[in-house]
């Protein structure tokens, strides 16, 4: 056997033998880098998993407190429209809340994985509150306002009732002065006197031979009262207090009212004490018992005199 020619094989099928191994370390390393990378691919694929699970339940918490506070906005907004009274605010503030309703929907029907959708309703969430913080610290304006004007109101009304009590005692005062000045100018008639006449104008003793009445007056001195003319009225009621007149158009006016009178008197009064004669003519039956005299001026009952005529 040729020496040299075993060697060759022997070497042949060393060489061999070691490419094989290298080759076969080769696949391996191969194999584990891929199993390695796999390995890899799959714990950051379980990593992104997992952190995109919490991010979805930290939008869901973020959802939730979304939708709270929305809800707690359109509950102020009602809160607030009961403290305004002007109608112009409280359109406004109407809308706003409307606004914040319709929010409050599209935002129960976003998904919580929708991150932008979420983003985009916290920031007109932020929006809301700044336009809220400004229709409270308005409501507060017109609220400190209103309360000035209150105080204002209450002050000018209170005033105003002070004044309209002092008037109220001016005019008081003024009528019972105007009253006292009136009663001071009040003329007075005193020294009345009756007479019953006869035919033959001598005193009459009996009632069946009167013929007529002399009455005589004093008219009081007054230097309040006014001069000029002045018209006297003289009643003779009977005892039945049936007034003597000679018309039912012969009345003046006394107390609001229409009274009759027996005698009519015209007379200028200069404010000195005058004496004053009027007579009356019976013309009609006269009867015993109590006959009464009054006299008036100006609206005024001014004096009244009793006397008895018998059988």
């Amino acid at each position: 056997m040729n020496f040299t020619y075993c060697y060759d094989f022997r070497q042949s099928i060393i060489i061999y033998y070691f490419c094989t191994m290298k080759k076969n370390s080769l696949y391996i390393t191969i194999g584990v880098i891929l199993v390695l990378a796999l390995a890899g691919v799959t714990v950051l694929l379980l990593s992104e998993k997992k952190t995109n699970k919490e991010l979805i339940q930290e939008f869901q918490l973020e959802k939730e407190d979304l939708e709270n506070e929305y809800s707690r906005f359109a509950q102020q907004y009602d809160e607030l429209k009961i403290t305004v009274s002007n109608d112009s605010l409280a359109n406004l503030l109407e809308q706003e809340q409307l606004k914040t309703q319709r929010l409050l929907e599209e935002l129960r029907t976003v998904k919580s994985s929708n991150a932008t959708e979420i983003r985009r309703l916290k920031k007109e969430l932020a929006t809301l509150r700044k336009v809220m913080v400004g229709y409270i610290n308005q409501i507060d304006s017109l609220n400190r306002l209103t309360e000035q004007q209150k105080a204002v109101i209450a002050e000018v009304t209170k005033k105003y009732n002070s004044a309209s009590r002092q008037i109220s005692n001016l005019t008081e005062e003024k009528k019972n002065l105007d009253k006292k000045v009136s009663l001071a100018a009040q003329l007075d008639a005193t020294n009345i006197t009756v007479q019953p006449m006869n035919k033959r104008n001598k005193r009459a003793k009996k009632v069946k031979d009167v013929v007529k009445f002399k009455i005589d007056f004093t008219i009081a001195k007054n230097i309040t009262a006014e001069t000029g003319e002045r018209i006297f009225y003289v009643r003779i009621t009977k005892p039945d207090n049936d007034v003597l007149t000679k018309s039912p158009e012969d009345t003046f006016a006394y107390e609001n009212r229409e009274i009759g009178y027996s005698i009519k008197k015209y007379l200028e009064y200069n404010g000195e004490e005058q004496q004053v004669t009027v007579y009356w003519n019976v013309e009609e039956f006269l009867y015993a018992g109590d006959y009464r005299i009054d006299i008036f001026s100006n609206g005024a009952l001014i004096g009244s005199q009793g006397f008895e005529m018998k059988k």
